[in-house]
């Protein structure tokens, strides 16, 4: 069974003292459609209990598989035992996936155990991927020649309109679009919030909530081929 490694936020206060962390739906909707044919590690930098972003079970109080994933047991106690990050062997695992929410564009980006994660992943050639905001987390991870990962790859993140519209901007220290279209080439849905996810390589990322399950789908193609 090929075995992927989800990865939170341990930031809980955005740049304004304000609430945030990991987005609800942007865990549960790939953990299902995931979950019956790989295995599945939660990790983060501080480990166990990655705060959730209380607006996120808010927000999607009426969806099916964040309501489940909520109340999961399974769920519950991958959440509550949590590795950290420094404690993870990148040969454990088939693919990576970082969970959106505005968390990880505050502790990720900078975390030097996180940049050098996922560059041993990429650089072992292993899919990595990310949503949302998520994306934000691989903004200094390199490849073996020390070029981003984003260099000549095209890749899909919240886009600038999207964190206006969550009145996000000021919350966070830089906007994932911009980053993104500095670093290579960046492409989003015609509307905000249309799902939009886009496979390069190994390289897979999405939009925004809406393209969670899709991501899911495409790791779940990744490993099967």
């Amino acid at each position: 069974m090929p075995s992927v490694l989800f990865v939170f936020t341990s930031a809980d206060k955005n740049l304004k003292d304000g609430p945030t962390g990991w987005f609800l739906p942007e865990a549960a909707h790939p953990y299902y459609v995931l979950k019956d044919i790989a295995s599945i590690d939660f990790a983060s930098p501080k480990g166990a209990n990655p705060p959730l972003d209380p607006s996120s079970v808010k927000a999607f109080a009426e969806d099916k598989e964040s309501v489940q994933f909520l109340n999961d047991e399974t769920a519950k106690s991958k959440l509550s035992n949590a590795k950290k990050l420094s404690d993870v062997k990148v040969e454990d695992y088939d693919a990576i996936f970082y969970v959106g929410g505005q968390g990880p564009v505050i502790d990720l980006p900078a975390d030097p155990v996180n940049i050098k994660l996922a560059t041993e992943f990429w650089q072992a050639g292993k899919i990595t991927s990310a949503v949302c905001h998520g994306p934000g987390a691989l903004v200094n991870v390199v490849d073996k020649d020390g070029k981003s990962i984003f260099a000549g790859k095209k890749a899909t993140g919240i886009s600038n309109r999207e964190d206006e519209i969550l009145d996000a901007v000021a919350n966070i220290p830089f906007l994932v679009e911009d980053k993104l279209r500095a670093l290579g080439t960046y492409e989003k849905a015609a509307e905000p919030f249309e799902a939009y996810v886009v496979v390069d390589g190994k390289l897979i990322t999405g939009q925004n909530p809406a393209s969670a399950a899709g991501v899911g789908k495409a790791i779940l193609e990744a490993l099967r081929n």
